[in-house]
């Protein structure tokens, strides 16, 4: 008969024979398989398996990597753009009384400012012609204006969806509102994470037609920084986050400045590729990994189908 004693001193037993190369092997292997997978790899018991990751605590969301990839908060002090902006000057473009009128409604409504969107759709109520045949008769100007250009009508597209430009201009100016309550003047500037990867790739050589960092090399710079590594799946939706929100930011207020240094855009694709290497804690976190690939459009990536598969197991 086993004593309760017994089974502690076994326990006690297992925990000693369980040497430090076994444990870096277990917590390598788990970033990519399961528990069980990686208790028949071993050869170890699948309880000692879920008790050395447990404790290790290297997947549980990394607290260190967050802090560095996260936003500055919103500022209440911080003074924000100018509340009521002049409104853009009435200007003769194409000649035509009506389709220049509409030219000037969307300026007015690329402004973002709600009070005088709401002026400028009231003003579209009075053009007697309807919008769609101003649209193409805008068209016929762009084509006569650019001979030989065949993309010159492009610019017309959506001329008469005024709706629509007035929704993207609001969501703009939210935009342009945020980025300076939580930078200030210093929204264009390096953040502290993007100077972190600017100093992990410094030196290394850019390469290929694009100009691009090897892939190898990233990651070799990024993994020799373990306290800033995603440690979880949910980690690495948090990075990506910071990212597209940090570029977001900055599109609405430069679109001419807002891709920030090459180093950040390697940093971003390395922790995309993360997503095919860290197994999912549970079906919550599989699923939240899935909608993100879908609602960021990286689904038809070159890696989106590594990425399902670790998803599926």
């Amino acid at each position: 008969m086993t004593t309760p004693m017994k089974q502690a001193d076994s326990a006690a037993k297992t925990k000693q024979r369980v040497s430090d190369e076994q444990r870096h092997l277990v917590l390598e292997l788990r970033r990519r398989h399961s528990l069980r997978e990686v208790a028949e790899a071993t050869g170890l018991p699948l309880g000692t398996v879920k008790t050395l990751v447990s404790r290790s605590g290297a997947f549980r969301d990394n607290e260190q990597h967050r802090a560095m990839f996260t936003l500055p908060p919103i500022s209440a002090s911080t003074e924000t753009l100018p509340s009521v902006p002049e409104l853009p000057p009435q200007e003769v473009v194409t000649g035509d009384k009506e389709v220049d009128a509409v030219l000037w409604l969307r300026s007015i409504i690329s402004t973002g400012q709600t009070a005088l969107i709401d002026r400028a759709m009231e003003g579209a109520k009075k053009i007697r012609t309807p919008l769609d045949v101003l649209e193409k008769r805008y068209r016929d100007y762009l084509v006569a204006a650019n001979p030989g250009h065949l993309f010159a009508a492009m610019s017309s597209f959506g001329f008469a969806d005024l709706e629509a430009l007035a929704s993207r201009a609001i969501g703009q100016h939210q935009l342009r509102l945020e980025g300076a309550a939580r930078f200030g003047d210093d929204l264009l500037a390096d953040t502290a994470a993007e100077t972190f990867c600017i100093e992990a790739l410094r030196g290394l050589e850019a390469t290929g037609q694009f100009g691009d960092f090897d892939k190898g090399q990233i990651a070799a710079r990024f993994n020799a920084h373990p306290e800033l590594l995603p440690h979880t799946l949910a980690d690495c939706l948090y990075e990506l986050g910071y990212w597209d929100q940090l570029y977001r930011l900055r599109h609405a207020a430069d679109r001419d400045a807002s891709d920030g240094p090459p180093d950040a855009t390697a940093r971003d694709w390395f922790v995309f590729g993360l997503l095919a290497q860290i197994r999912p804690r549970d079906k919550a976190e599989a699923l939240a990994v899935f909608r993100y690939l879908i609602a960021s459009q990286r689904d038809d990536m070159a890696e989106s189908e590594a990425i399902l598969c670790n998803l599926i197991g």
